[in-house]
């Protein structure tokens, strides 16, 4: 209610006994929709703070202010040096008026969603200069022509549509006094007493109300504290810090609740997964299983044959149909399908591996969720040690949000391996993600994925985590169903871009190649 037309009529008079001969001294922004005038008798310095935003207005008086070097924009330039003669505020509206000793003003448009700030030079003839120069109607922005309340004018079946200026907490305020089923002509009487009441507060309330700090000039809602009426700048210097704070304390809370969920989430999704993916590998038929039928019915199967239909010795009574390569021996499929049943095992055991360590990031997320909800309400600073107690502040939530890559990420013995998803993205890993020194993986002479495993400083990449990494580079791309593919490897620093490149075309150079069996030994993504 800072903005309200009853706490600008009492605070109007206020600022015209403290600013009377003040002259503006500077008049800037340093953040978005701030506005900051910093006035002076020569003597003594008064600051008016405003927030003119789309999503909301705020009026403070700082008792002192810092202007930053930095990021910090002179503004209105015709108002610099003008005295201050009264401050008003407009008839039934949330405008503020400075008026100026040689006839210029300063008008504060404290409403709606299109706040702004137009200072009339006294010259008639000359432009006003608007805070917000989009909205251009704002230059010919006049108080109402007949000042009076409508309230003796209007008749209608709710009153409080004469006074508009009486706002949700007015309303509220009325409903405890029992408005809604009171009758038309006692719901009058009531409207009256409350607009007594608001032109001539006993007291200025900060409240809380539907979960919001509100300066109220009536009792309504949880009442935090009470402050004189005869202070209204006062009331602003305990409000304002108030409010700020809270409304700090709501966006962190906001913030690591929605963090805690997200990983929750993100861990619950890639728990199931994992499962997933290891109920299917339990319950279909291994690669072991079909190289063991290929060598036991080798008598059977003709020369250059694409396919085979044996009996399944696995489950007894039933006849299986196993694909096979014309161009390859029977006893050569089954080789490469003994070596891929050594890699399914391995992928067994890190697919239950990774869901349990998931659960547990799950399990870990949802009590960190519940000890949230049991910290004291509206305690920033015992919000931020608990935040930071368990790594959740905002330099960790900043370089959390930050290693959220775009690619497939892969873990393997303390190296990070990052896919890339298509051509685009494989240019955005390689120019922009990857180190100089990180090792980069592509599948020699055919389309495929980017492969990028982080360097660790001082730590070379070990054999067994290059080979897995190969092995994702020839998974995805075109040599996937090979029963072997090279895979070039080299430091990023020895790949480059020519000018002109299709998507994620590069010339690599100093490269060394590996061969591996096209597989993906992690989980899949």
């Amino acid at each position: 209610m800072p903005t309200n037309y009853y706490f600008l009529r009492q605070l109007a008079p206020a600022l015209t006994r403290q600013l009377a001969g003040y002259r503006v001294a500077t008049c800037f922004s340093q953040e978005r929709d701030e506005l900051v005038i910093g006035l002076t008798n020569g003597g003594v310095e008064f600051w008016l703070r405003l927030t003119l935003a789309a999503a909301g207005t705020l009026l403070a008086v700082p008792e002192s202010f810092q202007r930053t070097r930095q990021n910090s924009v002179d503004l209105l330039p015709g108002l610099l040096g003008q005295q201050v003669a009264t401050v008003a505020a407009w008839p039934h509206d949330r405008v503020l008026q400075l008026e100026f000793a040689g006839g210029a003003r300063l008008v504060l448009k404290l409403y709606g969603t299109r706040p702004n700030a137009i200072f009339h030079p006294a010259d008639p003839a000359a432009p006003a200069e608007l805070f917000h120069p989009r909205y251009l109607a704002d230059a010919d922005l006049r108080p109402p022509t007949d000042p009076a309340s409508q309230a003796a004018s209007v008749a209608v079946a709710d009153p409080t549509k004469a006074y508009p200026a009486l706002g949700d907490l007015g309303r509220a305020y009325l409903r405890t006094l029992g408005y809604d089923p009171a009758p038309l002509t006692t719901k009058r009487e009531l409207v009256a007493q409350v607009v007594c009441q608001l032109e001539q507060p006993a007291a200025f309330y900060i409240v809380r109300l539907d979960n919001r700090t509100r300066l109220s000039l009536l009792q309504v809602g949880e009442v935090e504290a009470e402050l004189p009426a005869n202070d209204p700048m006062g009331a602003l210097r305990q409000f304002v810090p108030r409010l700020l704070g809270r409304q700090a304390y709501e966006a962190e809370l906001r913030q690591v609740r929605l963090l805690l969920e997200k990983r929750a989430d993100t861990a619950t999704t890639a728990a199931q997964h994992a499962r997933n993916r290891l109920h299917a590998l339990e319950n279909t038929s291994g690669y072991r299983q079909t190289a063991d039928l290929i060598m036991a019915h080798l008598s059977q199967i003709p020369a250059g044959a694409s396919e085979v239909e044996v009996e399944d010795f696995y489950q007894p009574g039933q006849r299986r149909i196993i694909k096979l390569k014309p161009t390859e021996t029977p006893q050569r499929t089954a080789q490469n399908l003994y070596r891929k049943a050594k890699n399914q095992q391995r992928e067994t055991r890190e697919l239950a591996e990774r869901a349990d360590r998931r659960e547990a990031e799950a399990f870990g997320a949802l009590e960190l969720l519940e000890e949230l909800g049991a910290l004291p309400a509206g305690e920033l600073r015992v919000l931020r040690q608990w935040r930071k107690q368990h790594s959740l502040d905002a330099a960790a939530a900043a370089k959390a949000a930050a290693s959220e890559l775009p690619f497939k990420v892969f873990e393997d013995s303390g190296f990070t391996i990052l896919v890339g998803r298509n051509a685009v993205n494989n240019d955005l890993l390689t120019q922009r993600y990857a180190h100089k020194d990180d090792l980069w993986l592509h599948a020699k002479d055919v389309t495929g994925s980017h492969v990028v495993i982080r360097q660790r400083a001082g730590q070379p990449v070990p054999v067994p985590v290059l080979e897995r990494a190969a092995q994702l580079a020839a998974w995805y791309s075109k040599r996937q169903n090979d029963s072997l593919c090279p895979v070039s490897y080299t430091p990023k620093k020895y790949v480059r871009k020519p000018r002109g490149a299709k998507p994620g075309q590069v010339v690599v150079e100093r490269e060394k190649v590996v061969l591996v069996i096209p597989a993906n030994p992690f989980e899949r993504e």
